[in-house]
């Protein structure tokens, strides 16, 4: 009989009996599951209500999330309240649906920046960043907080919002239990042991194991093979299946790479066709005949997204049957029921739904914030087969896929195309297999010209991905810093984070390469037979003799390539000369001087093996000297291979040979300084010495360890204290510019401004607002000054920024303006320069503010060469909204900023940008 089925043994019953009577609360919370826990999912909620914070990391999709939610079943067992935070508005808007599903809307609240919901209740999702400035304000919904859940804490490691997961930590009260939900990290127990150091007793809990097995396999030429032979990826030992190695060879045997079609050489074997992967149409109905639908489909583009859904709606590609297509139906009209109707046909409405009632869709950042929540509800339904995507879906959203399949293991990360990493790799790939649905999830990874399966095997196998912090003081941190502690408080709390934990940690291995080098310098001093500071003068003196050798062969080679110019220079039509080596080395004659088309002599020449073509200073390591004089005609057809024979045959009949080769004598030995320094070097002490050389040779030794460990001394010194430092450096500006007082030690009410401005370019808008550049401007004029500090074009683009005239381009002039002094004294200062305003959005949310059509905001971006999409337009509106906002908070509706900050945000939250907002 099967053990899983089996009654338990008396030893196994008791045991559940002792646990159930240890943890009545996690006994309570598991009955209302539907599923039997996992062991690392039992671990984490015993740690948790044993009065322990928790650290989980495990795969995507195995379940961690279990271990928050019981977070939240404690705090409302103990009447005290939870936070549950997240990375992105898209996973608090679904946790949130989740929550009050299972307790209720008056239970459980919602915070996002742009959505307010209920925000005193018991249990609060929210964004990281909600919580961070709640903890800076000193807000009383703090009140009563026993548990933060944080989502998807590995975030911490991103290099633009990382640092507001480390403050959180760091600000936190003691008495807050943290549980950390985390993906599959290498150096786990290292984030644990910093979590202990900071919050106290925290259990690290580690699961590498999938519930649902992945299989990896391959699409080569429209055949789908497994990428390992007999054994899963997972054991680290599994062989490359032979049969797709075998494909792929024949294959690209059978094809010429892209770029190298068209005729051979001659002799060559003619090249193939160029390779046509399997269009995205065959790829999918592979899949649905293999029954492996649904699948994500990651495509690292925008424009490739849209186009794969057009291309499978066009080829008659359907998923769904007519029940399903009501369902798609009523869905999508409920979800879009704010949507204003005359906005639908740019929006792309109905491809958009056409494309869903045949099961198919895209999802990324371009898209309408309304049309990704549809399409995620709709796959998690299984009423959308396959969703193409890019790497942003990978980023918490709860969509799992009973496959995963990769177009392309190279993305563009906004500066270059880089290959996918292993880490990467896994965090796409984790997707598949949808846990209780599937026994088993497939990632496939699509062949190109190019990729060896070797490649992908070891991105599929690797299991290193180490957590790196990204955390660096800012302004606004800085003055909420020393405004909450002050600074000597302010430092010590920097010192311990992550990202100094981590800097310590190397220093550590830093100190003992010092330590062990110092070891070796005295081996190197005790193996010296001499007085160890007379060889180092005499190596002194020896450099100074090579230095000064060194210095005057360069400028023997400078006069000796101008002489070598001046003689090219005076050539002459007719002059024989001998070219001294290289593949030209020989006679010629010279058929033009080339002094007049170049900035160095370039003189065309013929040789007497029929070569015709121009010369330059580097085949001639000497002046030239002509030999003599051949009779050319008035014209010479260089292109006519009888031209160049009958000139080459008369070369040679000249019976001229070429010189031997002349040395270049050089004039070192009758230098003064350098025949000085080489007396001076024969009459040191050491010169004599009989074993001089061996002597040396340890100096030599330790000169250059020395020279190593001075690097690492000052390694060292910058790594330590590293971002006290900059905390330090920060607060010298700030307190230049009036936002800290005069000793960096208090804040001033410039620096109470500051510490409510959260925005990249916090100090920017500040300076703005202190020198009163935008007061005046009316609310649409606002909005587009205040654009240019929050938007950022995703890549360089042609199109060149244009600006409403008058008002709106003055400020934004004032605003450069003020930009360039506050890089000047960044640099200054050694700080990390603000990012500078981009004025690329600045027309599209003034017409907008203005009162103009979604049709016309768009139509007018794209007539400018603006690649602007309607989901892009929604973003970057409510992020103009959010910062508005805040400067109406801060400044109040009665102060002239303030007052056309709230109109502003007010005339913006409309149509699609207020659509779906509560």
């Amino acid at each position: 009989m099967d053990s899983s089925t089996s009654s338990p043994t008396p030893a196994e019953a008791y045991a559940a009996a002792r646990r159930r009577d240890r943890y009545p609360q996690l006994a309570r919370f598991a009955a209302e599951m539907a599923f039997e826990f996992d062991d690392f999912q039992v671990q984490g909620c015993e740690a948790l209500e044993g009065g322990h914070g928790v650290l989980v990391c495990a795969p995507t999709g195995a379940g961690k999330t279990v271990v928050g939610e019981f977070a939240v079943h404690l705090a409302l067992a103990e009447g005290r309240k939870c936070f549950y935070t997240t990375p992105i508005k898209a996973l608090s808007n679904q946790k949130y649906a989740d929550l009050v599903r299972r307790y209720g809307s008056d239970a459980v609240g919602l915070l996002t920046g742009d959505t307010s919901i209920n925000g005193g209740a018991q249990i609060v999702v929210m964004t990281t960043e909600v919580l961070r400035n709640m903890l800076y304000a000193g807000s009383t919904t703090l009140d009563e907080l026993g548990y933060v859940v944080m989502d998807e804490i590995h975030y911490l490691a991103d290099r633009f919002r990382g640092a507001v997961w480390e403050e959180v930590i760091l600000h936190l009260p003691e008495y807050v239990r943290v549980v950390g939900l985390s993906a599959t990290v290498s150096n786990a127990e290292e984030f644990g042991e910093w979590l202990v150091e900071v919050r106290g007793d925290t259990t690290v809990v580690v699961d590498e194991h999938r519930p649902v097995p992945l299989w990896q396999h391959m699409v080569v030429g429209g055949r789908l093979l497994d990428l390992f032979a007999g054994e899963h990826a997972d054991t680290g030992e599994a062989k490359i299946n032979p049969r797709l190695l075998r494909k792929v060879e024949d294959t690209a045997r059978a094809h010429a790479p892209a770029g190298l079609r068209g005729r051979g050489r001659r002799g060559a074997p003619p090249r193939g066709p160029r390779y046509r992967p399997p269009s995205r149409t065959e790829v999918v109905g592979r899949l649905d005949h293999a029954g492996l639908l649904p699948a994500i489909v990651f495509i690292f583009s925008r424009a490739g997204c849209d186009a794969a859904v057009s291309q499978c709606v066009r080829s008659g590609l359907r998923l769904n049957g007519p029940d399903e297509v009501e369902q798609v139906r009523r869905i999508v009209d409920e979800r879009t029921a704010d949507l204003p109707h005359g906005d639908l046909s740019v929006l792309g409405y109905w491809e958009w739904r056409e494309g869903l009632e045949q099961g198919i869709a895209a999802h990324h950042a371009g898209l309408l914030p309304a049309f990704k929540e549809t399409v995620e509800e709709l796959f998690v339904r299984g009423l959308v087969k396959v969703v193409f995507a890019t790497e942003t879906l990978a980023l918490g959203i709860n969509m799992p896929a009973r496959t995963v399949v990769l177009e392309r293991l190279v993305k563009y990360n906004g500066e270059a195309h880089v290959d996918l990493t292993p880490g990467e790799y896994t965090q796409l790939t984790g997707r598949a297999g949808r846990r209780g649905i599937d026994v088993e999830g497939h990632a496939v990874v699509v062949w190109q010209p190019g990729v060896d399966p070797r490649q992908v095997a070891g991105l599929a196998s690797t299991r290193t991905y180490p957590l790196r912090s990204s955390f660096r003081p800012g302004y606004n941190m800085a003055v909420n810093l020393v405004g909450r502690f002050g600074a000597a408080k302010g430092r010590e709390l920097l010192e311990q984070s992550f990202a100094q934990f981590q800097a310590d940690r190397s220093v550590v291995g830093l100190s003992r390469r010092v330590e062990r080098n110092e070891e070796a310098l005295r081996g190197y001093a005790e193996a010296v037979t001499g007085d160890v500071d007379e060889v180092l003068g005499y190596l002194a003196q020896r450099r100074k003799v090579s230095e000064r050798e060194k210095e005057l062969a360069r400028q023997n080679t400078s006069a000796k390539r101008v002489q070598t110019a001046r003689s090219l220079e005076k050539l002459r039509k007719g002059d024989v000369i001998a070219v001294p080596s290289g593949r030209r080395a020989g006679l010629a004659v010279v058929i033009d001087p080339g002094v007049d088309q170049f900035d160095e002599p370039r003189p065309v020449v013929i040789t007497e093996d029929r070569w015709s073509g121009a010369l330059s200073l580097s085949d001639f390591p000497a002046p030239v000297e002509p030999l003599g004089r051949l009779k050319l005609p008035k014209h010479v057809e260089l292109r006519s291979p009888k031209t160049r024979r009958d000139i080459a045959s008369a070369l040679r009949e000249t019976g001229l040979r070429p010189p031997r080769r002349q040395r270049w004598r050089s004039d070192a030995n009758s230098d003064p300084e350098l025949a000085e320094l080489r007396r001076e070097l024969r009459a040191h002490p050491v010169h004599g010495m009989a074993d001089r050389e061996a002597n040396l040779r340890w100096m030599e030794r330790h000169q250059r360890l020395t020279a190593e460990n001075e690097q690492l001394k000052r390694k060292v010194a910058a790594t330590t204290h590293s971002l006290a430092r900059s905390f330090d450096r920060i607060r010298r500006l700030l307190s230049q510019r009036g936002y800290l007082g005069e000793n960096g030690d208090d804040v001033t009410e410039h620096g109470r401004l500051l510490s409510r401005l959260y925005s990249e370019s916090d100090l920017l808008a500040a300076e703005c607002i202190r020198q009163r550049l935008w007061n005046g401007l009316p609310p649409a004029e606002l909005a587009a000054v205040v654009s240019t500090l929050v938007y950022e074009a995703r890549r360089d683009s042609a199109a060149e920024s244009k600006l409403p005239s008058g008002p709106v381009a003055d400020a934004w002039r004032e605003t450069v303006r003020v930009w360039t002094d506050l890089v000047d004294d960044e640099r200054a200062h050694r700080l990390d320069r603000t990012r500078e305003p981009d004025a690329g959005f600045a027309w599209p949310v003034y017409r907008w503010a203005r009162g103009e059509s979604l049709e016309k905001v768009l139509t007018a971006a794209e007539v400018n060469g603006q690649e602007l999409s309607a989901g892009d337009f929604v973003r970057w509106s409510r992020q103009v909204i959010d910062l508005l906002e805040q400067i109406r908070d801060v400044l109040g509706r009665d102060h002239a900023v303030g007052g056309a900050a709230a109109k502003a945000s007010r005339l913006l939250r409309r149509g699609v940008v207020a659509a779906g907002e509560v």
